[in-house]
């Protein structure tokens, strides 16, 4: 196991960022700086032992700074879309940033993802990784309540990157974190005839806005169903109004209870390199997100352009717009209360 700081440069408010490396005895490296707490960098052998990053990513802390795709960030306070950006909470409606469309997104105008953490290295025997911290205060981005949050990042020899959240507040307010990587396990090229299984049996459909409706919908008989393995692109294109309304998919999958709080989300294959990803989590959803909105206009590392589906996410979550659907888990935190989740990114050969 290895853990190798650097630094990544600074912010133009003067602050200095630090690059992360873990690797494990395996060669699985994962790279994390503690602007956004963005994962920048995951690379894993192949079937030939070549390895390759599996994840879209920037070369510079300029490009994170501006990151409108929000590649590899930590995203909070509330991920995902709010309707109107307008919760109501103990009788108090608070007004959010409405910055996509009439909705709010990903935390706002200035997201977890766009600010700067505190951050540790660790290292516990068979593991690596780097604690990161922040205080989001009272007030910002109109959210209430100072939320003290701490994420972990830890490789492991089982070759997994294991990401726990933890938050604490001192009014009650609204939490839902998760991580925004963008996955391509062939490492270049479009992600369409990647394999895709969901551990789902319904999903929540969307309006034409990308706001839930509040329905939870079954997948069978639609091109939603990944309940068994199959190529992303061999129905995204069929004509159903929830992959009109995206472009593609982009939806909240109500996963499969488990007697093991940590449940099999999802499993994901790339035929040509051999590598696949489960991903496990303890949060009810997952957000299946096909690239849709990647349009050829940003440059990514090593000057590659991003085309439409260049990078799959698979977001673990609470369900977009909880806090105006009483039938949806809620995602609120109230003083004395601990906000707690795990996520694992498990990688492996199909050789």
């Amino acid at each position: 196991m290895n853990l190798i700081t650097k630094p990544f440069g600074t912010t133009p408010d003067g602050a200095e960022i630090t690059l992360f490396t873990l690797s494990n005895d395996q060669n699985l490296e994962v790279s994390i700086i503690n602007f956004g707490g963005a994962i920048t960098s995951i690379k894993v052998p192949d079937r030939n032992d070549v390895t390759g990053d599996v994840v879209l990513g920037y070369d510079t802390l300029d490009e994170y700074v501006l990151n409108p795709r929000f590649f590899g960030g930590l995203i909070g306070r509330h991920a995902n879309r709010i309707a109107n950006g307008r919760f109501s909470l103990n009788g108090v409606v608070h007004q959010l940033a409405q910055n996509n469309g009439a909705n709010h997104l990903h935390g706002g105008t200035k997201g977890y993802d766009k600010r700067v953490w505190s951050a540790e290295g660790r290292r516990a025997g068979d593991s690596v990784g780097v604690r990161l911290g922040y205080l989001s205060k009272d007030g910002e981005e109109n959210y209430p309540g100072n939320l003290k949050v701490s994420v972990d990042c830890v490789v492991n020899n089982d070759n997994e990157l294991r990401i726990e959240y933890r938050a604490t507040t001192d009014k009650d307010t609204i939490v839902n974190l998760t991580n925004h990587s963008y996955f391509n396990l062939a490492g270049s090229g479009d992600i369409l005839e990647h394999q895709l299984m969901i551990n789902a049996d319904s999903f929540t459909p969307v309006s034409k806005d990308l706001i839930p409706t509040g329905e939870i919908r079954q997948v069978a008989e639609t091109p939603m169903d990944f309940r068994k393995p199959v190529s992303i692109g061999s129905r995204i294109n069929e004509p159903f109004d929830q992959l009109g309304f995206t472009g593609g998919y982009d939806h909240n999958y109500v996963l499969r209870e488990s007697a093991n709080p940590l449940k099999l989300a999802c499993k994901l294959h790339e035929e040509s390199s051999g590598r696949t990803l489960e991903v496990f989590t303890t949060q009810p959803g997952l957000q299946f997100y096909s690239g849709n909105f990647l349009d050829g206009s940003l440059n990514g590392r090593g000057g590659i352009v991003y085309e439409k589906y260049a990078g799959l996410c698979l977001e673990t979550q609470d369900f977009p717009d909880a806090p105006n659907h009483a039938n949806f888990p809620s995602t609120i935190l109230r003083v004395g209360e601990v906000y707690e989740a795990v996520a694992v990114f498990r990688f492996s050969v199909e050789v």
